[in-house]
């Protein structure tokens, strides 16, 4: 069984940051990409970043470009998500997951076959 675990989620006012983290734990799992998407109320979980893990190249979506920054931490096997300039409209579920799959670019949710079971980050006006 592979464990995902979020941490960091919280509330802040437009602006604030927030840093999340994830662990991947429990049955050794080849790991090429880890993830975060978010899922608002009533909304599609969406993609937010990805970074490949052998060698850290990072994708995001345009929503979050120049303000999250994805790393990670081979040794440790985990994923963190840095989020400035935070805007109410970030406020969702995130969700941090594991890609084993060779080649993938990493924003399709459907490439992962492993999820946490999220941290809720709420920015208030």
């Amino acid at each position: 069984q592979v464990q995902l675990t979020e941490s960091g989620g919280g509330s802040v006012q437009a602006g604030g940051s927030l840093r999340l983290s994830c662990s991947v734990s429990g049955r050794t799992t080849t790991i090429y990409n880890m993830g975060w998407f978010r899922q608002a109320p009533g909304k599609d979980r969406d993609f937010v970043a990805a970074i490949r893990f052998r060698d850290g190249t990072p994708v995001y979506a345009d929503s979050v470009t120049g303000r999250f920054r994805i790393s990670r931490d081979i040794a440790k096997r985990e994923v963190y998500l840095q989020m400035n300039n935070l805007r109410p409209n970030d406020t969702a579920v995130y969700y941090c997951a594991v890609d084993p799959t060779w080649g993938t670019r990493g924003a399709d949710p459907n490439d992962y076959d492993y999820w946490g079971r999220g941290t809720q980050v709420t920015v208030s006006s």
